[in-house]
């Protein structure tokens, strides 16, 4: 089975998350996709980021019962900072009929040979970019088993906006899935 793997922190899921995902089962051969909750991306600071549970139970409410995509926290369970070679490792030896595909935004290619042990991500696993609109000086002709998808929807929205919005009193109730903007405000989260 073809499954897409979208990583990220989803600190919070928000609407940009599911309309690419929801555009790569449709639009490309993926026939499932993963959500892979990271607990922390060793590339990144770690300040604003909430308990991996809150992270969790958003993008269940997000995904609701669309069959097409499912949950994966198992970064959850493995050492910290969590590498994607070992979570790809890891997977592929626990799902072996699995055909594992990484779905990266194009900004995280200028930074991919400082991911750990990244030529054995090129080697091993195909890779799916949707292009962002801050870096059209990425040279796609550099890189390696990757499939550029220029018709992915360009949402220039991000978790760090929606926080920032949050703690500023700001209403941003459509920029996430409706049952994510409830449990936020329910638990008053970002504030």
């Amino acid at each position: 089975m073809k499954t897409g793997l979208f990583f990220g922190s989803f600190n919070p899921v928000h609407i940009g998350h599911m309309v690419l995902a929801n555009y790569f089962i449709e639009f490309t051969p993926l026939e499932e996709l993963w959500f892979v909750i990271s607990p922390h991306n060793p590339l990144k600071k770690k300040e604003s980021l909430l308990a991996d549970h809150f992270r969790l139970e958003m993008v269940e409410l997000a995904i609701g019962n669309d069959y097409r995509f499912r949950i994966c926290d198992i970064e959850f369970n493995m050492p910290r900072p969590s590498y994607t070679i070992d979570t790809l490792a890891y997977l592929s030896e626990k799902h072996p009929k699995n055909e594992f595909v990484l779905i990266m935004g194009s900004d995280s290619l200028a930074a991919f040979h400082k991911w750990k042990n990244f030529e054995q991500i090129i080697a091993r696993y195909h890779r799916y970019i949707y292009p962002r609109q801050t870096d059209a000086a990425v040279d796609y002709k550099a890189h390696k088993n990757i499939t550029l998808l220029e018709g992915a929807p360009m949402l220039e929205v991000s978790s760090s906006f929606i926080r920032s919005a949050i703690s500023g009193k700001k209403d941003v109730r459509h920029f996430l899935p409706g049952p994510v903007y409830e449990y936020i405000e329910k638990y008053n989260l970002y504030r």
